[in-house]
């Protein structure tokens, strides 16, 4: 669940690129024999269209590339279903991008403790 952040603040940064560093990550994860949970990220209604862009990229590499030993889709869980690009009004603190006490408890449901072991 990271790069939110890296999308918000390098206004050069492409989907690319950060999915190259997470499969690094996991590369670097996997040589060490440990097991990587990725978590997609979260909705932030305040991302411009490009900035959006690369967040839905690299959320559907994410879901989809089967790097991952398994995946929680936390913007499938706090997005609202009117708004996909926002959050639930319910689970945000209110910044648009933080979970509220409702909303990390919602994620933390959608996480299938059976990937834990």
């Amino acid at each position: 669940m990271e790069g939110i952040n890296d999308i918000n603040n390098n206004p050069s940064l492409t989907a690319d690129q950060l999915i190259a560093g997470y499969q690094d990550f996991i590369a670097q994860a996997h040589a060490a024999g440990v097991r990587i949970i990725g978590g997609t990220m979260l909705p932030y209604s305040l991302l411009n269209s490009t900035q959006a862009g690369i967040r839905t990229a690299v959320n559907n590499c994410i879901r989809t590339s089967g790097a991952l030993d398994a995946v929680v889709d936390f913007a499938a869980v706090m997005r609202d279903p009117n708004n996909p690009a926002q959050m639930l009004p319910a689970y945000d603190s209110g910044d648009h991008l933080h979970a509220n006490e409702a909303g990390m408890q919602a994620m933390a449901n959608a996480v299938d403790l059976s990937v834990l072991r």
